[in-house]
């Protein structure tokens, strides 16, 4: 999938790490170093040899360090021979061990490995991690394994032995590798964590995919891998590398901050503003690998005691290497009207949508730094807050509340939200949650309202397909559902709709028609999974099976054990969105809130 021309090296880890020698022809040859031990860039470059970087553009020394990277046309046959040539790591492992794996040493040689030859120019380093580190530096759990990896509970309550101090360090790998255009992918094959809660930072802070997968030997993992190297028409790899973005704007706005995958510059201009949200005091960021799907979300202010009513200009510079070598600068330029707060303007042009999303990254964010009930409590109020401004209503009057249609589904996608795994981590473990909330901090508008609220689309025999209410009272045991939630894309087959399919109804003849509406769901998924990285896990279930959680879970519980009707009762005690609502109205109402 990649290019002949480009650069390629090989690492490899287990107790200890090897630093592949590609361009020695003769016989296969490495450089081992200690898994427990940290080295500097200077360490390295003494250790393997290396020359002083070249100056951008000039020819590497064919002595120094194009034995370790070097053009994959030259070194195709040392590559593959290397991999076919692994074998389990010789390190004897005890019945009550786990195997020693040096991740975070490893992750810090080929970031070192990069400095010291490739500073400031574009480069990804990929890791494929089939398990913890189970050594320091960057150990995620020790090899004992009577001690279990730690849980959202031990990470809350501060018990995790190695969490911080790991956090740490591969927050300040990410630093570096961001700062010289280097950036981090994170490919995890295994059933169980591999420390992506520790690691996340790699991949937030340096524009890499994470990737969540069973093993490397699944679709999910093969599929996801082989879109991050899609090519363009030319030939060229789909993709932008070491680039830089900076906002300008006119006198009238300030600028917040940035949430997404990047890093500060620090550059920090008259229209920085003071108050702060996400990423802020600077109006420049580091981002070292964009693609078509990269989406930052930007926040602004107004500045103060700005009496203009005229227009805000907002312009993006996007600097990037392309990947045949090019510099490029894409401009964008913006202008909106300013109005006055209570101009009606406001009411007509608000978008909900995206309205939904930039606070879900805000909450995400600060789900990220603070405790879990204080962002709910703080996604309440701002939701109330904006109630009072925007709804029309008497004083102590729930049943008079009414919001226009520019803002009548913002309160259903926040009700969603507050029951989303971006902040609820129940039932999921930390690195699942690592990965939820790398994916909204990087998607856009539409595929993040899916992951916030998922599309229902049902399918019943002699109709066509429609879109169906996220609600207890869609369940149709006569029915096909097509459940889309981002990272899932699930068909549930009702209870009557099983049975046909099971008597045996699909090979009769006399029952062709029923063959074309089994065939369209996974038909109509199949165009879902078109561009969706990483690739979603595909389930199919039947109603009343194990897996039918996936649905019941996103459902609105209209209908529950406590107040079943006619539709299937979901057995939770979550609030239902009509409960949410009557609530919200009371509490927009009240004179005293």
């Amino acid at each position: 999938m990649l290019p002949p021309y480009a650069l390629v090296g090989l690492i490899t880890f287990g107790t200890v790490i090897q630093i592949h020698e590609l361009g020695f022809n003769e016989c296969p040859k490495s450089y081992v170093f200690r898994g427990s031990k940290e080295y500097s860039s200077k360490q390295i470059q003494e250790n393997l040899g290396l020359p002083v970087a070249p100056a951008p553009g000039q020819p590497m020394n064919a002595s120094g360090s194009a034995r370790f990277l070097c053009q994959l046309q030259e070194c195709e046959f040392n590559l593959t021979t290397a991999i076919e040539q692994l074998k389990k790591d010789p390190w004897p492992v005890a019945n009550d061990k786990r195997p020693i794996r040096s991740t975070g040493g490893a992750i810090s040689l080929a970031i070192g490995l990069l400095e010291a030859t490739f500073p400031n120019t574009g480069a990804r380093i990929l890791v494929f991690n089939a398990g913890a580190c189970t050594q320091i530096p960057g150990i995620i759990v020790s090899p004992e394994l009577k001690e279990p990896i730690r849980s959202h509970n031990d990470i809350e309550k501060d018990t995790a032995l190695y969490y911080r101090k790991s956090y740490k360090f591969y927050e300040d790998l990410a630093k570096r590798a961001a700062t010289n255009g280097h950036t981090v992918d994170l490919f995890s094959g295994c059933l169980d964590q591999v420390g992506l809660a520790e690691m996340r930072s790699l991949s937030g802070m340096t524009g890499g995919v994470i990737v969540l997968a069973d093993s490397f030997g699944t679709s999910l993992f093969k599929q996801s891998l082989s879109r991050l190297f899609d090519k363009d028409q030319d030939g060229f790899l789909l993709m932008g590398l070491n680039s830089s973005f900076e906002v300008l704007t006119s006198k009238e706005l300030r600028i917040s901050g940035l949430i997404g995958s990047a890093i500060s510059t620090n550059k920090k201009t008259p229209n920085v503003s003071e108050t702060e949200i996400g990423i802020g005091m600077t109006s420049s960021w580091k981002i070292p690998a964009l693609d078509k799907r990269t989406t930052l979300a930007v926040y602004f202010e107004m500045a103060p005691q700005n009496d203009s009513n005229g227009r805000g200009v907002i312009q993006f510079h996007t600097f990037y290497q392309h990947t045949s070598g090019q510099f490029r600068l894409r401009v964008t330029t913006v202008a909106r009207n300013i109005v006055e707060a209570t101009n009606p303007q406001i009411n007509q042009s608000f978008d909900q949508e995206s309205a939904a999303v930039l606070m879900a990254r805000i909450a995400v964010y600060k789900g990220q730094n603070d405790d879990g009930p204080d962002v709910l409590r703080w996604l309440d109020r701002m939701l109330i807050r904006l109630c009072q401004k925007v709804g029309e209503y008497r004083q102590d009057d729930p049943a008079s509340f009414r919001l226009s249609h520019t803002f009548s589904i913002y309160p259903q996608f926040m009700f969603h939200l507050r029951r989303s795994q971006f902040l609820q981590v129940f039932n999921n473990s930390p690195d699942e949650t690592a990965f939820y909330r790398h994916a909204i901090n990087t998607e856009d508008t539409n595929n993040s309202l899916i992951m916030i609220q998922p599309t229902l689309t049902a399918y019943l025999v002699g109709q066509e397909p429609m879109p169906v209410l996220l609600d207890a009272c869609s369940i149709n045991p006569e029915a096909i559902l097509l459940l889309d939630t981002f990272f899932h894309i699930l068909i549930w087959h009702g209870e009557v709709v099983a049975s046909w399919r099971d008597n045996g109804f699909l090979d009769n003849p006399d029952y062709a028609h029923l063959k074309d509406f089994f065939d369209a769901p996974p038909a109509d998924a199949q165009d879902l999974l078109m561009d969706r990285f990483p690739l979603p896990r595909y389930v199919v279930c039947d109603q009343n099976g194990s897996q039918a959680r996936f649905l019941l879970s996103k459902l609105n519980p209209s209908q529950t054990h406590s107040n079943s009707g006619t539709s299937q009762a979901i057995f939770t005690d979550d609030v239902n969105l009509q409960s949410f609502m009557d609530y919200l109205r009371k509490l927009v109402t009240t004179t005293s809130s």
